[in-house]
């Protein structure tokens, strides 16, 4: 910005956004009133985490979400926008650990300087509502919504596997792993089983599937049902009897039953617990190293489409009950104990990925569902779609759809199986090994067992004199004040637990606290949640749909089980922006590309950076910031400020208008001149004002600003031309300021109260329209051949010329006269004809 001439404003920016920003406090304009009898709006924007300066992409998210959060409250709802800071997380930590800084100082500083820019923007937040999730206020809640899922069974603890580092001794999160390694030491990462927290999304995923309660895109609504993954199959057991081993069976999942008689593999998880037991002496060494690898590696990267798919055969087979052959058992990275049993059947013939791997290991591939036209050839590539069951035994000539059926059937009928629905959908792991983040509320005691600390002893608090040591190891573990108590049960000694919540267990309820954030007895008042919640409209980020959005619906689902909440959805509407970028990048700091607000909101005001990135394009698309863009939105709110305070009696003193006061006089008709200027101003105000509310109504934010512009040029061209009268042009700008007021909220406050009116503009309702002033007036066009009509068309009074010669031709009932024909000659006559001569 410093390299580029700046527009030069005609009022000072900063002065009047302070002004306002000053007396809307002051005055408590924005204070929600929880009492008030208008109905109720909850519009909410996902709050940020304090990392520590806002940047044009968190304007970019808030300004559009506050503007329409005004435009209803001016619609006549009592509105609830509020804001607050997810202020838990690893960031905080690492600054405690690099830096020396508590993460708690890190992070309340921080929310003080984004409560600072947050402010600078003119929102109508209500900050005696804020809440900022790092609070023992807050978390204490977390703590005890805990409580209340691990008493419902939907909160439990199991092995997991976590990154770790042997050089520090900790866990670490996957942005720290770079490469396999970790980021701090560059010691080999690999993954560790070890004791971790759940909630059981899983009992949830059939009603988590249930979406006709919510207006979301659907693009979100396929993210999560394919999150969710809900599969229809059979699970089917092979047989290890002859093993000797005290498992007789090895369970998998498959919603292919019909390539059953097809399977030649079957491929364990390097974690499967079996994999050790069935595994020969020969092979231990090469399944051993194999594993170890398989550790170090992430799911994302085992799962990839583009990795090779390799496996290491453990020496054993199962055998499979449908036709007695023997199975042989792999291992292979690709197969995750987290999906499924943690057993994947191997059917190559009819799945690409066993295909390859069946080929790379010299593994039979045999067709099972015949492709049409099938002739028993060998396989190019792997057949997945329907066809004829062959080589199938009993099942051979069924149509494969059918013999799904009757093959499950069968399985049933041998009590070697069963149909049944799996989901792709994990249970969520909630523990985090980290100091920053909400303490779980579980003690242990050697003699009394793992027990949930009382209600009554909530919050557990986080010691604040934690030692951060340069390993990242969680310093509860080395707080002995912290890590050693007493069992309340026996009075013994005993030890917390020291794992922390997943920072998204705190977004997962955030939205109810607005509705009473000062409630110390509950996590919320529950009258006051059933007047405020759910959210009637959500907006954020695409990029949490199966993250912060299924778990928020989780949430919302099992306290509504406990009878906490009344509803079952958190957020009825969601609308998601898009992403501002700059350069052609998405903006980030090692780009070097990112755009700080404040030296714009200080040079050309908040008003002129919020109208500028909703005018980029649709919100929903995002945009590419520039400073000549900017400039250009600056100019344009010039032209509103000179516009909105030219004295409207000059327009008295013209002609046209002098005639009319005569006629009024006299009480004749006024002259028809300044009927049409009057009608045409009208009609452009009415029309704007129409467009504009269906525009902001459905986040058309720059559709909206062009409609103004369009206005602001209509009365720039009535004033240039007289002929309007002082009232037509009051209701004009009276119009454009309350119309652009949730965009621009200083300068249509300023210009309000300069141009006569009461306090305070964003207390008025927004102007109606008058349909038969907004509708275009209309004409019948008459349409001739060589002199004959061929058509009537009915096009706008104030047609052009080129536009009514376009239409004449294009009229099916002219053409079929003209088709094929030079037009030697198009003649119009305004407001009447179009005269068509060909040869």
């Amino acid at each position: 910005m410093a390299t580029m001439r700046q527009t030069e404003l005609r009022y000072n920016p900063a002065e009047l956004d302070q002004k306002w920003q000053a007396r809307w406090e002051a005055t408590g304009i924005y204070r929600v009133r929880d009492d008030d009898p208008r109905p109720k709006w909850y519009e909410l924007t996902m709050y940020p985490y304090p990392s520590g300066d806002l940047h044009i992409g968190h304007w970019y998210a808030m300004a559009p979400a506050d503007a329409h959060a005004r435009f209803r409250h001016m619609q006549g709802y009592n509105v609830l926008h509020p804001m607050g800071f997810d202020a838990f997380g690893l960031p905080a930590e690492n600054a405690a650990i690099k830096r020396g800084i508590h993460p708690y100082v890190w992070t309340m500083s921080n929310i003080e300087n984004m409560r600072r820019q947050l402010r600078s923007m003119g929102a109508i937040y209500d900050w005696s509502r804020e809440i900022v999730c790092c609070l023992p206020e807050y978390y204490k809640w977390n703590q005890w919504l805990f409580l209340k899922f691990y008493q419902a069974g939907l909160a439990y603890r199991a092995l997991a596997a976590a990154n770790w580092c042997d050089s520090c001794q900790t866990t670490l999160a996957n942005e720290q792993v770079v490469n396999g390694l970790c980021e701090r030491c560059d010691t080999t990462v690999y993954r560790r089983e070890m004791e971790q927290w759940f909630l059981r999304t899983t009992r949830y995923a059939d009603k988590l599937l249930q979406m006709d309660e919510i207006d979301w895109p659907e693009k979100i609504k396929t993210m999560q049902r394919n999150w969710i993954g809900r599969s229809e199959g059979v699970q089917i057991s092979f047989d290890l009897s002859h093993l000797g081993l005290q498992e007789r069976e090895i369970a998998t999942f498959t919603t292919r039953i019909d390539t059953i008689y097809g399977v030649t593999l079957m491929v364990l998880a390097p974690e499967h617990p079996l994999v050790a037991k069935l595994t020969t002496p020969d092979r231990k060494a090469e399944v051993e190293a194999y594993v170890l690898q398989a550790r170090r590696q992430t799911e994302v990267e085992r799962l990839s489409t583009e990795r090779e798919k390799t496996g290491v055969f453990l020496g054993s087979y199962c055998v499979n009950r449908l036709n007695g052959e023997r199975v042989p058992l792999f291992i292979a990275d690709y197969a995750l104990l987290t999906y499924g049993t943690g057993a994947v059947m191997g059917v190559p013939a009819h799945d690409q990925r066993d295909y390859d791997f069946a080929k790379r290991y010299g593994l039979p591939v045999r067709v099972v569902v015949a492709s049409p036209g099938w002739r028993g050839e060998e396989l190019a590539q792997a057949w997945v779609g329907p066809g004829v069951m062959v080589n199938s035994g009993p099942f051979n000539g069924l149509p494969s759809d059918e013999a799904k059926g009757r093959i499950a059937g069968h399985i049933e009928g041998g009590k070697w199986g069963r149909r049944t629905v799996s989901y792709h959908m994990r249970d969520w792991l909630v523990s985090r090994q980290r100091y920053w983040g909400t303490p779980i509320p579980v003690i242990y005691c050697d003699h009394c067992g793992m027990l949930p600390v009382r209600e009554e002893d909530l919050p557990v608090l986080l010691p604040e004199d934690a030692e951060f040591r340069p390993t990242g190891e969680s310093p509860l573990k080395l707080h002995q004040g912290f890590f050693n108590t007493t069992c309340h049960q026996c009075h013994g000694p005993a030890r917390r637990e020291t794992d922390t919540l997943d920072t998204f267990f705190d977004s997962s309820w955030y939205f109810l606290r607005y509705a009473s954030p000062h409630e110390d007895q509950a996590p919320f008042d529950p009258a006051l949640a059933r007047q405020w919640c759910p959210v009637d409209q959500y907006t954020g980020g695409a990029e949490h749909a199966v993250m912060h959005l299924l778990y928020a619906r989780f949430f919302t689902k099992v306290m509504r089980d406990l009878g906490i909440v009344s509803f079952g959805e958190p957020f009825l509407r969601l609308y998601n922006q898009g992403t501002i970028i700059a350069g052609g990048a998405k903006m980030s700091k090692s780009r070097g590309n990112v755009v700080a607000p404040d030296e714009y909101v200080q040079a050309l005001g908040a008003d002129v950076v919020r109208a500028y990135l909703m005018f980029l394009g649709p919100w929903e698309q995002g945009g590419d910031w520039s400073d000549s863009g900017i400039n250009g939105m600056a100019r344009w709110l010039n032209r509103v400020w000179e516009l909105a305070q030219r004295d409207p009696q000059e327009l008295d003193a013209s002609p046209v208008v002098m005639g009319k006061a005569e006629a009024d006089r006299l009480r004749i008709p006024i002259g028809a001149e300044h009927q049409k200027k009057v009608r045409e101003l009208q009609r452009a105000i009415h029309k704007t004002v129409k467009r504009v509310i269906a525009d902001l109504d459905r986040f058309k934010f720059n559709t909206a600003l062009a409609a103004l512009m369009e206005l602001t040029n209509a009365m720039a061209r009535a004033w240039e031309q007289g002929g309007v009268d002082s009232a037509t042009w009051r209701e004009g700008v009276e119009k454009l300021l309350l119309l652009l007021a949730p965009m621009a909220p200083h300068i249509t406050e300023e210009l309000w109260e300069r141009t006569g009116h009461a306090y305070s503009i964003h207390q008025q309702a927004l102007p109606q329209w008058d349909e038969a002033l907004a509708a275009d007036e209309v004409i019948t066009l008459v349409v001739q051949v060589n002199g004959k009509v061929r058509d009537r068309l009915q096009v706008p009074a104030d047609i052009s010329e080129e536009e009514a010669k376009r239409l004449a031709l294009a009229s099916p009932r002219v053409q079929s006269f003209t088709q094929g024909k030079r037009v030697e000659k198009l003649v119009y006559v305004p407001g009447k004809l179009v005269s068509v001569v060909v040869e």
